[in-house]
């Protein structure tokens, strides 16, 4: 029997790259890939590694081990009563999560058992996700005496302001479909058809244009919180811009004469 590796010895992040497609999945799989000051350095160092790569066209955020993430690691909480120290921690976090807004490449949560607290703040900060039917939701930290303020930000940005707060204040879990109906997932399948899933959005990222991709993704989150008109001024421009972009002539002339269109593979 192979002796176990310390978990000090393995990388917190393991990065592999298909076709365009950055996985990001998260090594800890025994502390449920808890977001530890490591895994969130680890997290932050690979995100901004994918977002300056161009060869990549899309990242999906994995786990490893029998669930997704389980938010912040609790024991490195009581380990560290410092203020400072517990500051810099949700810093990062939040730094984290904002990133996965701010790289031009669209992200993908691959979802399986657990997404609490943290982690599924994490779900949440990802342009799409991908569940499996196990997989299960909640921001619990209401039942160790710690509200999930800063989850409650990006869940709710997804879901409405009354499903969030039952989230809050019951701490109680939500199931995958219940994820969907409640708009924090995207897609629901069987666990054997979880990869396929992302692949299916994927493969239609990385056949559209790179350039065209990053410009819409930065400007569907610089319009949301706007108001309607100041939105809508600001995504005129963009479009206009847009319309400068040579892939944008390219994508309509070959719409125009039905022949599959040439990106510049630019970004």
């Amino acid at each position: 029997m192979n002796a176990p590796v310390d978990a000090g010895l393995r990388p917190c992040v393991l990065a592999s790259t298909q076709g365009g497609v950055r996985t990001l999945t998260m090594n800890r799989g025994e502390r449920f890939n808890a977001l530890s000051r490591e895994m969130l350095a680890a997290l932050e160092t690979a995100i901004d590694e994918a977002g300056a790569d161009a060869a990549v066209r899309a990242v999906v955020i994995a786990g490893e081990g029998r669930g997704f993430c389980a938010g912040h690691d609790l024991k490195e909480l009581r380990a560290h009563g410092d203020p400072a120290w517990q500051r810099e921690l949700f810093d990062a976090c939040s730094r984290v999560m904002v990133k996965l807004t701010q790289l031009p490449q669209p992200t993908i949560a691959r979802v399986h058992g657990i997404a609490t607290a943290a982690g599924c703040q994490l779900v949440s900060m990802c342009d799409l996700a991908v569940a499996a039917f196990e997989a299960r939701f909640a921001l619990p930290g209401v039942n160790v005496g710690v509200f999930c303020s800063t989850p409650a930000v990006g869940v709710g940005r997804n879901v409405s302001r009354k499903r969030v707060m039952e989230m809050l204040v019951t701490g109680d879990p939500i199931d995958a479909k219940t994820a969907l109906d409640w708009g924090l997932v995207n897609r629901v399948v069987p666990a054997s058809e979880l990869d396929a899933a992302v692949a299916f959005f994927t493969e239609r990222i990385v056949a559209r244009s790179a350039s065209v991709m990053a410009l819409g993704k930065r400007a569907f989150y610089a319009q949301i919180d706007r108001t309607l008109g100041d939105a809508y001024t600001y995504t005129s421009e963009v479009m206009t811009c847009n319309l400068a972009d040579p892939d944008s002539a390219e994508g309509m002339d070959a719409f125009l004469e039905k022949r599959a269109a040439r990106w510049s593979g630019r970004r």
